[in-house]
């Protein structure tokens, strides 16, 4: 078996996770997550690989959805994909856009990069009167 970990966090108030396997999804979560994303998502990932009768290590890689949702939604997902790759060291692909390989020494592991759809709110320069 090929287990590969599926995260979105782009949608706003909900949170969807699952497992595949040859793309085909073994076991799919969706749980409501208004602005506690990145507090749900952890314990949600772990709840789920248990009633699976997995343990990270049987991951192969991670898929995540990497374009779309608010700046910060988008990003929770991306950065704990990542995180999660880089500790496992297994791939990392994001749905859409570009993987990005990185060496560092001996170590060689994939980012995904964020894919915003429109210039996040926190960098636009307020305009003065």
């Amino acid at each position: 078996m090929f287990m590969i970990l599926y995260i979105d966090t782009t949608k706003n108030n909900s949170v969807e996770i699952g497992i595949k396997d040859k793309n085909k999804f073994v076991c799919k979560n969706k749980f409501s997550s208004e602005r506690t994303q990145a507090e749900k998502l952890l314990p949600n990932i772990a709840k789920m690989l248990k009633s699976a009768k997995l343990k990270l290590s049987d991951l192969k890689g991670i898929e995540v959805a990497n374009q779309g949702g608010s700046f910060t939604s988008l990003r929770i997902g991306v950065i704990t994909a990542n995180a999660l790759g880089y500790a496992l060291a297994i791939p990392v692909s994001g749905e859409k856009g570009e993987t990005k390989k990185v060496k560092n020494g001996k170590l060689s592991f994939n980012i995904v990069k964020p894919e915003y759809d429109s210039e996040p709110i926190i960098t636009v320069k307020k305009k003065k009167n």
